[in-house]
């Protein structure tokens, strides 16, 4: 089966509705785009024609309000028609758009034709007025399929493109955080063999709630309990040296972030902050969510007279958050460093929905 319009073979799969390449046409936005686009088609026609005497003003009038009520009635039709439209192959589905712009083109032709509103016209003027209608019809409506079939298919282009970046991004922190928490729990083996154990089990449930839940976005309370959960691991090792203060109260539940964002910052702030301390220090949580645009910061001491010891693990956890950050959110998603009043912050902050699963629709 192949239409010059979409090149597409037997194997084409029907597209979910909301993957239609057809676009919503009821909507306002929609509607405004076709209309703009017939005027144009109409003045044009009115142009291609012969003048005599001047700029034919009524001519135009005459035939915007042809044009416009064929583009109406097929918008409304096609609307109504796209939810049974999107169970088909999109070349079929095609090919049905194009039919019913014509048929309705032809039945306003024939309501036009019927009350003389071109002027009365013989019988072969009609036939040919009948057939350059349809031949318009059929060609401007293919040729709005087809493009907005090659948006369709850039459009799942560039989401399948951002897939595979966030899952290249999840697949490199994810061994990232089970090195590092290994680690963690290799150090209390010879020394509390009992915590080594406890500290085992933590991690499994840890991993069990990381990876239960394909995709790259989970909601704050998720990651607020997989943060958690690390931190318990880090509390076996670090005991009183490590304090935490939370700060967080004012952040939804169901708020959409990017999975294994805060416990990358929280490794960052032990690894600096309270694991070369002796008396260790407090490592503090804050995230508050105003106005649409979630904000996160992530603080811990920070001896200035101090030299900072590198770490690629922790560089690399930031690199992949700043990312995911900007993959996921636009230009509006930012992670920055400061110090400042012997702290060390590490902030993100990007704009987002309530409802998570409208960001997982990325």
């Amino acid at each position: 089966m192949h239409i010059d319009w979409f090149k597409l073979n037997d194997t084409s799969v029907v597209a979910p509705a909301d993957d239609f390449f057809l676009p919503e046409l009821c909507a306002a936005e929609a509607l405004l785009v076709l209309v703009l686009l017939a005027e144009l088609l109409v003045l044009a026609l009115v142009l291609s024609e012969p003048m005599v005497g001047g700029f034919n003003w009524v001519r135009l009038a005459l035939t915007s309000l042809f044009v416009q009520w064929i583009v109406l009635l097929s918008a409304g039709v096609l609307c109504r028609l796209r939810p049974l439209l999107s169970r088909l192959r999109a070349a079929w589905a095609g090919l049905i758009c194009s039919l019913v712009v014509v048929a309705l083109t032809m039945a306003c032709t024939a309501v036009a034709d019927y009350y003389e509103l071109g002027g009365p016209m013989s019988g072969g003027g009609e036939l040919s007025l009948y057939l350059r209608h349809a031949l318009i019809s059929l060609i401007m409506s293919a040729l709005l399929l087809r493009y907005f079939y090659l948006q369709s298919q850039w459009r799942r282009q560039q989401q399948a493109e951002l897939r595979a970046r966030l899952e290249s991004l999840q697949a490199r922190i994810k061994p990232h955080f089970l090195f590092n928490s290994l680690n963690s729990i290799a150090s209390l083996v010879t020394v509390d063999p009992g915590k080594a154990e406890q500290a085992v089990l933590d991690l499994s449930d840890l991993f069990r709630a990381s990876l239960a839940k394909p995709g790259s976005l989970v909601t704050w309370g998720e990651e607020l309990e997989l943060s958690r959960r690390y931190l318990s691991i880090e509390q076996y090792r670090l005991g009183d040296r490590l304090q935490l203060e939370w700060q967080v109260d004012g952040v939804p539940a169901d708020l959409p972030i990017p999975q294994l964002t805060l416990q990358p910052l929280l490794e960052n702030a032990l690894i600096h902050g309270v694991q070369p301390r002796i008396e260790g220090g407090l490592v503090r949580v804050e995230a508050d969510y105003r106005d649409g645009v979630f904000h996160l910061c992530v603080s811990n001491p920070y001896d200035g007279d101090e030299p900072q010891r590198p770490s690629r693990g922790t560089q690399q956890g930031l690199v992949n958050i700043d990312g995911r950050l900007a993959a996921l959110f636009g230009p509006r998603a930012s992670l920055s460093v400061d110090r400042r009043d012997g702290r060390h912050y590490t902030c993100l902050r990007y704009p987002c929905a309530r409802l998570t699963q409208e960001a997982r629709a990325i």
